[in-house]
């Protein structure tokens, strides 16, 4: 470990994600162990004001205060009483409270990446990730590095560390000491191919059947007026209808009418001109409208009867202008 290329190569993140300003001030809540130590004393080397904020939550008995004695002494950090955690969540939230008008950064690595995707695809079915910054002023400067490079930078700088003997307990405890190393037995690239998932969003249920079958026709509606529709083998993102009052522009369409109960809306299979027995499609293909450009052209509709198709079939009353590519 050569300490000062792990400090650049940590300040180039900061500079990419913008977690800290130059020489800006930030204070790193430590526990004491490798990481949060690790990230201290990096911090303080690229010329930041650097600040440290310890939460004892007096899990522990004197281990706890050995933790805070040593974050106090060494590292020169505040420690506040963070008592009262039933769960990990509840001590997670009670860290996160403290300091909240100032800029904070916590010690989470690569390692503790790998570990949350691994436990949100087995809790809920996604992989999800931790992120550089949150909302609330939170920032992870480490995100970069794998766990046994933050021990190998503190050796090397001289700097003692503490070890949680409670981690083992903690759900990433159990990833950590007995999950992942079954999954590296399994195959070697384990972590590098969880770490892969970290940023890959899932699709739901819904849409994952939608667009697996290619049987017939469906829709799915994702709100804020979109739709997805599937015909078969096609598939295409979907306007939900509007209310002709007056004007409406849809594309590069201008369309408007005085006549009441009226809708714009995008074309259906199925779909048939009012009165008529000739379908739609069958209307484009008359007109050549290249099949792209079909799921896109809208259509005037009352109710469920097509009365006028803008450019190709015009109705009383009905006025459309083309009026942009």
């Amino acid at each position: 470990m050569e300490p000062r290329s792990f400090r650049k190569a940590v300040e180039a993140d900061i500079r990419e994600h913008e977690l800290i300003a130059p020489g800006g001030e930030v204070t790193v809540l430590v526990s004491g162990g490798a990481d949060s130590t690790c990230l201290w004393h990096a911090l303080r080397e690229l010329g930041h004001e650097v600040s440290a904020l310890h939460v004892d939550h007096g899990l522990r008995g004197a281990e706890s205060d050995e933790d805070a004695e040593f974050c106090r002494d060494v590292l020169g950090a505040e420690v506040v009483d963070g008592r009262g955690g039933a769960t990990e969540d509840e001590l997670r939230q009670i860290r996160y409270a403290f300091a909240t008008d100032k800029l904070r950064a916590t010690g989470h690595t690569t390692s503790d990446q790998v570990e949350t995707v691994l436990y949100r695809i087995v809790a809920s079915g996604a992989p999800g990730l931790i992120e550089w910054a949150r909302a609330d002023g939170v920032v992870r400067p480490l995100l970069n590095r794998w766990r046994d490079e933050t021990e190998a930078y503190c050796r090397a700088v001289g700097l003692d560390f503490r070890r949680d003997s409670s981690n083992r307990d903690t759900k990433r405890g159990l990833i950590r000491d007995e999950i992942m190393p079954l999954l590296l037995r399994l195959h070697p690239g384990a972590e590098g191919n969880l770490l892969r998932l970290a940023s890959r969003k899932t699709a739901p249920p819904e849409l994952v059947e939608l667009l697996e079958s290619a049987e017939g026709s469906t829709r799915l509606d994702l709100s804020g007026g979109r739709s997805i529709v599937r015909e078969y083998d096609r598939v295409w993102l979907e306007r939900s209808p509007v209310v002709l009052e007056g004007e409406v522009r849809w594309g590069p369409w201008r369309i408007a009418s005085e006549r009441k109960g009226l809708k714009v809306r995008g074309w259906r299979p199925g779909d048939r001109l009012a009165g008529r027995t000739k379908k739609i499609q069958d209307v484009f293909v008359d007109a050549k409208i290249p099949r792209s450009e079909r799921e896109a052209w809208p259509l005037v509709v009352r109710g469920d009867e097509v009365v006028a198709v803008p450019g190709i079939v015009e109705a009383e009353g009905v006025l459309a202008e083309r009026v942009a590519d």
